[in-house]
C-alpha cells in the first residue's frame, strides 16, 4: 500500500453549504480550516497537473465520452445555420421564393432577396440570443443536465415549424423558434464539458466543440449536394428533416449522463456530487474524496472573495474582466473571416465558381475543417491558447488580404479560382486554430459561481456582433447588394487585425491551470502577458 493511500483521509469532516430560500448557495464554512481536507485537496490538485493525456482517458472515460457527448449538442446550430446559406443557392429554392435577375444562357436566374437571406440567417441567431440569455438562470436553477434535456425535446419539436413552412416568413418564424434550444445548448456546453473533464484534456475536450461544428457543416454540405440534383421542393425539405436526426440520441445519453460535480457542490448537495464523481472518476475512492475537496476548496476561495451566481456580479471586481474575455473571444469568431464559410456555396458563386462547382467545393471545405478540428486537438495540448489565437489569427489576416488583392485585379479562372482557394484556406486555419480555441478560452476563463451565466453572456456577444455582421456579409456578397465578392477580404481582414491587437494586450494563457489557480491569477490581477510564468504555489487560499 502507498504512502498516500496510508492516509486517514476517511474521517474527514466536509464544509457544510447553506441554502438560501431561493435555493443559492450563500455561503460555506469549514474547507479552509480543516486542515485534512486541504491535504486532500493539495494531493488532488497535483496529482491533476502531474496526469498525462493517456493517463486521463484510460482514468476518466466516461467523463470524456458525457463531455463530447455535451460538445456535440451543437452540431444542430451549424447544420441548421449553414444550412440556411445553402438554401440561397439551391436553384429549386431560388425558383420558388427568389425575384428575377437577368438571363444566363438563356435561362431566367433567380435569387433570394437580401432582407430575406439576411432574416433566414438573423432569426436563428436572434432566437439563439434569447436561449443564451435564458440558459444561465434555468441552468443555475436546474443544472446543465436537465435544462440540455429540455432544450433537446423543444429541438424536436420546433423543427415541424421548419419542415411544413410554405413561405419564407413561416420558414424564419420557424428558425427563430429553433434558435432558442440552439443557445442553450451552446451556453451549457463548455461549461459543462470544461467541468468534468479531466485537467490534461479540458482543452481538447472544449475544442471538440468546433468539430462539433464542422460534423455539422460536413453533413448539410454532403446533404445539399445531394439534393442540389433534386429540382422540386423536396430539395430543401429533405434537408430539413435530416434535422430530426440529431436531438433524440443525443437526449438518450443526457438521460444517462450525471450532473457536474462543481455544480452539485455549489448547490450544496455533496453526497450527489460524490456520486457523480465516483461515476466520472477511476473507480478509486481515494481520488474521489481527493477530487471533492479539490472542488469544495476552490469552491470556498470563490465565496470568500463574494461572488453570487447573479446577472450583476458578472460586471464587478474582477469578475468583470473574466465577463469582457468571454465576451470578446466570442465576439471576435464573426471578424475572422468565419462568415465566408457560412456562406461557402453564395461566395464560391460570386468567386465566378460554376454552380455545381461551387457545392462540390463546399463539401470539399467542409471536410477540411474536420481535419483542422481534429489537429486542434493535439494542438491545445502542445501549445497555449494564447499562442494559437494569436498566430491563427495573424495567418487569416493575411490571407484575407490576398483574397481582397486576388478579387481587385482583371478576372479570369485562375483569379476565381485563387478566390475559391483562399476562402478554403481561411476556413481551414480558422477551423483549426480561433475556433475550437475560442471555446476553451470561454470554458477557461469564467469564475465557477459564474460560469452558466458568462459563457451565456459571452454568447450573447457573439449573437450581438453575428446578426449585424451576417448583414453586411450578404449585403457584400449578394447580387441585390454591394456585390463585392472576394473584395470582403479587405473588410474581414481589417476586423480581425482588430481582433489581433486585443487579443495580444488583453487574452491571459491559461493552458494547464486549476481552477483555483486561475481565480487567484485574476484575484491578484495578473497582467496577461504574464499569466504564463506566473507561479501559484498548490497552498495559496487566496
Amino acid at each position: 500500500m502507498t504512502a498516500e493511500k496510508q492516509m486517514p483521509y476517511d474521517n474527514v469532516v466536509h464544509a457544510e453549504a447553506t441554502p438560501s430560500d431561493d435555493g443559492v448557495i450563500t455561503k460555506r464554512t469549514g474547507s479552509l480550516d480543516n486542515a485534512n481536507l486541504m491535504n486532500e485537496a493539495y494531493v488532488g490538485e497535483n496529482r491533476e497537473h502531474e496526469q498525462t493525456v493517456w493517463q486521463a482517458i484510460k482514468a476518466q472515460p466516461l467523463a470524456c465520452l458525457f463531455a463530447i457527448g455535451m460538445c456535440f449538442t451543437i452540431v444542430m446550430e451549424c447544420y441548421d445555420m449553414v444550412l440556411n446559406g445553402n438554401f440561397v443557392a439551391l436553384r429549386p429554392f431560388q425558383e420558388r421564393y427568389g425575384v428575377p435577375v437577368g438571363l444566363k444562357d438563356g435561362v431566367m436566374q433567380y435569387a433570394i432577396e437580401t432582407k430575406w437571406q439576411s432574416a433566414l440567417f438573423q432569426s436563428g441567431q436572434c432566437g439563439a440570443l434569447i436561449g443564451v440569455l435564458i440558459a444561465g438562470p434555468i441552468t443555475n436553477r436546474i443544472g446543465y443536465r436537465w435544462s440540455t434535456i429540455a432544450g433537446l425535446i423543444m429541438m424536436n419539436a420546433t423543427i415541424f415549424i421548419c419542415f411544413f413552412a410554405e413561405s419564407l416568413a413561416v420558414l424564419t418564424v420557424g428558425q427563430l423558434f429553433e434558435g432558442i434550444p440552439w443557445g442553450i445548448f451552446i451556453a451549457n456546453s463548455p461549461a459543462y464539458a470544461s467541468e468534468i473533464a479531466p485537467l490534461a484534456l479540458r482543452g481538447a475536450i472544449t475544442a471538440t466543440l468546433q468539430l462539433a461544428w464542422s460534423v455539422g457543416g460536413v453533413i448539410v454540405a454532403g446533404t445539399t449536394y445531394a439534393s442540389n440534383q433534386i429540382t422540386d421542393e423536396k430539395s430543401w425539405k429533405i434537408p430539413l428533416a435530416i434535422q430530426w436526426v440529431f436531438p433524440t440520441p443525443l437526449l438518450i445519453l443526457m438521460l444517462f449522463a450525471p450532473e457536474s460535480p462543481w455544480w452539485l457542490a455549489r448547490k450544496g448537495r455533496k453526497a450527489e456530487a460524490m456520486k457523480a464523481l465516483e461515476r466520472l472518476g477511476d473507480g478509486n475512492a481515494l481520488h474521489t474524496q481527493q477530487a471533492l475537496a479539490v472542488i469544495e476548496r476552490t469552491i470556498e476561495i470563490e465565496e470568500s472573495h463574494g461572488t453570487k451566481a447573479r446577472f450583476l456580479d458578472l460586471f464587478k471586481g474582477t469578475d468583470l474582466r473574466r465577463t469582457l474575455i468571454c465576451c470578446g473571444a466570442y465576439a471576435s469568431q464573426n471578424f475572422a473571416g468565419n462568415l465566408i464559410a457560412n456562406q461557402a456555396v453564395f461566395f464560391f458563386e460570386q468567386a465566378g465558381i460554376s454552380h455545381d462547382k461551387a457545392f462540390e467545393l463546399n463539401l470539399i471545405n467542409s471536410c477540411l475543417a474536420i481535419i483542422a478540428n481534429l489537429a486542434a486537438l493535439f494542438l491545445t495540448n502542445w501549445f497555449g491558447r494564447r499562442t494559437i489565437y494569436l498566430w491563427g489569427t495573424a495567418t487569416n489576416i493575411v490571407f484575407l488580404m490576398i483574397l481582397g488583392v486576388a478579387a481587385s485585379i482583371p478576372q479570369s479562372q485562375a483569379t476565381n479560382y485563387t478566390q475559391a482557394i483562399l476562402g478554403i484556406l481561411i476556413s481551414f486555419v480558422y477551423a483549426g486554430a480561433m475556433g475550437p480555441t475560442t471555446y476553451t478560452i470561454i470554458a477557461e476563463t469564467s469564475s465557477l459561481k459564474l460560469r452558466a451565466l458568462s459563457t451565456g453572456i459571452g454568447r450573447a456577444a457573439y449573437y450581438i456582433c453575428e446578426i449585424p455582421m451576417i448583414y453586411l456579409a450578404s449585403q457584400l456578397l449578394n447580387t441585390t447588394g454591394w456585390n463585392v465578392a472576394g473584395k470582403c477580404g479587405y473588410v474581414w481582414g481589417s476586423t480581425a487585425l482588430v481582433c489581433w491587437v486585443i487579443g495580444y494586450f488583453f487574452l491571459p494563457e491559461m493552458k494547464d491551470r486549476s481552477y483555483r489557480e486561475l481565480d487567484i491569477l485574476f484575484n491578484r490581477k495578473v497582467p496577461a502577458r504574464a499569466f504564463k510564468k506566473t507561479v501559484i504555489d498548490v497552498k495559496d487560499n487566496e
